[in-house]
């Protein structure tokens, strides 16, 4: 499968709460934790279980960074 999106982490699924609309899946990639909010209906199709391999593809407008001093820079 292709696709066009450059910003891929591989991981595993680590939890998987689903709701009516949304589903909310955790990913460990590497040594940090993600947590993506998905559509039930996706989350179905793609029948998304704990200890799956998984890949997070992340598509965004704005990224925010916020460094360890909690400073904040503009």
């Amino acid at each position: 499968m292709k696709a066009s999106t450059r910003n891929r982490l591989p991981g595993v699924i680590t939890e998987v709460v689903k709701g009516k609309a949304a589903t909310k899946v955790s990913l460990q990639v590497g040594d940090n934790h993600m947590v993506a909010l998905i559509t039930t209906e996706s989350a179905e199709e793609l029948n998304l279980q704990v200890g799956q391999h998984a890949t997070a593809l992340i598509k965004a407008t704005d990224v925010m960074i916020l460094s360890e001093d909690g400073g904040e820079s503009f």
